[in-house]
């Protein structure tokens, strides 16, 4: 039994660091949008995550699907806690594919403007939001007996998970300007180079201060992995920006993606044996081993797992085969 919920854990750990990593660059292209005034610009930038940012989204759905059938009380605990914050980010998801969908779909100036800013807040709000989920969790949360979230959505924003949100956003709006560069071709690479050097500052701070805040006040984990891994996020954020400035745009996405990979491998082993770990020393929390789903739900999903997830990680690898091949030119 204890096997299967490690293989859950991993399973499950691996389809969220998908999402992180794949719809992470066109959430920060998103957010970027709103720095871009000519028209085709914008349409370049559309264009450039067009093929992907709806199946990028699956891996989300398929993470949030399994979570609930594999570990329900952590489903319970974290979605009912998050109630709100994830509401926000549900309608940012929905806002943002309509304008995707229907930005170019009318002449109006007006309806064009709506669109934009649909598509600008509707990245913003996962990008931010998923980061002070993480935070959260990181930090712990109060529970009682029954598994139950006893805090309210402000005793959420505070300082440490806030920290981790503006971490998240800066690493998404990197990946997302490293993205762009490498899809696009002119003025927009040009400009999209310069926002990954801008970003990368703040991210770079964010990310060595929230780090050792992590280790000192919120490691619960083996310490003996967790450094390591983290020493090797930093060593890659020095090679992406090194990257970013030679104009080695492929190299920086496959940097900035391993980075990501990193970053929520460490959150992972600092939390182990925890899914929601305690706020307080003594609290109740979730772990591995007594909030899974019973041993035949577990084996049952583990053997659709093992036909369906080859098929949609053989669907990835052939979408982005097939469209990144050529870059998207702007005009400019």
């Amino acid at each position: 039994m204890e096997t299967l919920q490690i293989i859950w854990l991993l399973l499950i750990g691996l389809l969220f660091m998908g999402y992180a990593v794949l719809d992470g660059f066109d959430l920060g292209a998103g957010v970027l949008y709103l720095l871009v005034k000519k028209e085709e610009e914008k349409k370049a930038i559309l264009r450039s995550i067009g093929p992907f940012w709806d199946g990028n989204e699956v891996w989300l759905l398929t993470g949030g699907g399994a979570l609930f059938a594999a570990y329900p009380a952590v489903y319970a605990a974290t979605f009912s806690g998050f109630y709100l914050a994830m509401m926000l980010v549900l309608f940012g998801l929905i806002f943002r594919a309509v304008s995707i969908e229907f930005r170019n779909q009318s002449d109006s100036k007006f309806w064009k403007k709506l669109f934009d800013y649909g598509f600008v807040i509707g990245s913003f709000l996962p990008a931010l939001l998923y980061g002070v989920a993480v935070g959260n969790v990181v930090r712990g949360l109060p529970l009682d007996a029954d598994y139950n979230y006893t805090g309210t959505f402000f005793d959420l924003l505070n300082p440490y998970a806030l920290g981790v949100g503006l971490t998240g956003l800066f690493m998404f709006i990197t990946h997302g300007a490293v993205f762009v560069a490498m899809r696009t071709e002119g003025e927009l690479a040009r400009k999209a180079k310069a926002w990954a050097q801008i970003s990368y500052w703040p991210y770079l701070g964010l990310f060595i201060g929230i780090s050792l805040w992590s280790f000192i006040s919120h490691h619960r984990g083996p310490f003996v992995l967790s450094p390591w891994i983290n020493i090797t996020a930093l060593l890659g954020m020095i090679l992406l920006r090194v990257f970013i400035n030679y104009s080695q745009f492929g190299r920086a996405l496959l940097c900035s993606g391993a980075v990501i990979m990193g970053i929520m491998l460490t959150v992972g082993i600092g939390i182990y044996p925890y899914w929601v770990p305690p706020l307080y020393e003594g609290g109740i929390g979730l772990t591995v081993f007594n909030s899974s789903s019973s041993f035949y739900t577990l084996i049952s999903m583990l053997i659709i797992a093992m036909i369906g997830m080859p098929v949609v990680i053989a669907y990835n690898v052939y979408i982005y085969k097939l469209f990144l091949k050529e870059n998207i030119k702007s005009n400019t």
